[in-house]
């Protein structure tokens, strides 16, 4: 049974929002609202998102002199990306704001990516890293104000995001790790610009989150769910061995 928080009928305390970013190998955690980003938090420690996270929070709270009873709304990288990351953000960002009865906001790693690129008049692709030989990505293009996804995310080896752009014969603006761990691959075969940014951020999470907060596009914590594209490896791992068992 769900229970009804009580200050999320009527919407928010502000508009402070605090932004969690934990799908991919940075983490990143950011305060801000109607005067844009006012503390801001990233490190790469070799996955130690779980170590990270918690004073990350601390420390840009203390930054910015903020108290978590100021906070308005949670938002959360919901992926795709790593899924141990991820798992991690999306749970302490639900504890939160059960705990302070907030709402949440989730918005793609994807979209996160491709948002500081908004300015060009290319084809912005944000490619991720998904192990195994694959990347996850999407394709957006720039309009009045921010950016339009016109390649819905999927996950695929590097030759179908090689195949994907060739078919449609625009240039393009590659970015992300994926984008980058591949870049003699995909260079080999197209003619794009890789960009230097390689993770998502958890400033343009807040910026969005902040447009979709004046919209009240926010949920209960409870209905946030993450963006995985394919399953976790442990789901795969225990249907071969259920798999191998039954014959």
């Amino acid at each position: 049974m769900v229970t009804a928080l009580g200050p999320i009928a009527d919407g928010p305390r502000s508009m402070l929002i605090l932004g969690i970013d934990t799908a991919t190998d940075q983490v990143g955690v950011a305060l801000g609202g109607h005067e844009g980003v006012i503390a801001h938090f990233e490190a790469r420690r070799e996955r130690r998102h779980a170590e990270t996270l918690a004073p990350a929070i601390q420390f840009v709270c203390t930054q910015a002199g903020i108290g978590l009873d100021e906070l308005g709304v949670i938002a959360v990288d919901i992926g795709p990306g790593l899924f141990t990351g991820m798992r991690v953000g999306l749970a302490t960002g639900k504890a939160m704001a059960q705990a302070l009865r907030l709402p949440m906001i989730g918005i793609s790693s994807l979209d996160l990516l491709a948002f500081p690129c908004r300015r060009t008049d290319r084809v912005i692709v944000p490619v991720i890293d998904a192990r195994k030989g694959e990347v996850f990505y999407s394709m957006y293009r720039s309009v009045p104000g921010g950016i339009q996804q016109v390649l819905e995310p999927t996950v695929g080896k590097v030759t179908d995001l090689v195949a994907d752009l060739l078919a449609r014969g625009q240039e393009a603006l590659l970015i992300g790790d994926g984008a980058h761990r591949y870049r003699e691959t995909i260079l080999d075969s197209l003619h794009v610009e890789i960009g230097e940014d390689a993770y998502p951020s958890a400033a343009p999470l807040v910026q969005l989150a902040h447009a979709r907060a004046l919209r009240e596009e926010w949920v209960p914590a409870v209905q946030i769910q993450p963006i995985y594209l394919r399953p976790p490896d442990a789901l795969i791992n225990w249907q071969t061995r259920t798999g191998r068992h039954a014959r």
